[in-house]
């Protein structure tokens, strides 16, 4: 298996659970943290910019790039294609970065069979009724798009128990605070510590 100094950290969660607003909030306390920008074939939304939300490409290109492996995990979410660049992952933790992604279980999945150091990390709403309300507040979906994910939720929450740490986002600023401290956490790891602090361990004789 691949060892590198940084740690890749993934957090996933169904639809309407916050995610994006958590992840947002844990980069602004967190500037060690580079986010992981994924290709999809998802047509952008109002206010969404080529390379900051996402970068947004063809399903022709989704396609080549997938068959070339070029991908480290992919997968097809409400009809859309999205997939992460594996160059980009191993060149940061090449670096010592630590890279977040912001993925989906079937991603995590694939992560992990690579990376099976990685810190995983999923995001529940405190009941599916606030799941509901938090859909129909985006105001960016249509109430058959909001069905379609409401269902799919139930798929997402059923694989909950795959990841080590649950955070339950009820009340923001403590799942916040829920965040940064498995990522913190994370990086105490013994493995970690030893790649990232070489020379200071030697001098203990570790």
């Amino acid at each position: 298996m691949e060892a590198f100094a940084g740690s890749i950290f993934l957090i996933a969660a169904p639809s309407g659970a916050g995610k994006s607003s958590l992840v947002k909030a844990l980069l602004n306390k967190d500037s060690r943290l580079h986010l992981s920008v994924s290709h999809t074939t998802r047509t952008p939304r109002q206010g969404e910019q080529d390379g900051r939300e996402y970068h947004f490409i063809s399903r022709d290109q989704f396609n080549a790039m997938r068959e070339a492996k070029e991908f480290l995990e992919s997968a097809e979410v409400y009809g859309n294609g999205y997939g992460t660049s594996a160059k980009w992952i191993r060149n940061e933790l090449a670096q010592g970065n630590d890279v977040l992604l912001e993925i989906d279980w079937q991603g995590a999945q694939q992560v992990r069979t690579l990376f099976p150091a990685c810190v995983d990390i999923f995001i529940l709403p405190p009941s599916l009724e606030s799941l509901e309300q938090r859909l129909i507040g985006r105001g960016t979906d249509t109430k058959e798009v909001i069905s379609r994910r409401l269902a799919a939720a139930h798929e997402d929450l059923s694989h909950a128990g795959e990841f080590e740490y649950v955070i339950i986002n009820d009340q923001f600023s403590d799942a916040v605070d829920d965040l940064a401290a498995v990522v913190r956490s994370g990086r105490c790891r013994r493995q970690q510590q030893f790649l990232r602090r070489p020379q200071i361990l030697s001098t203990l004789d570790l």
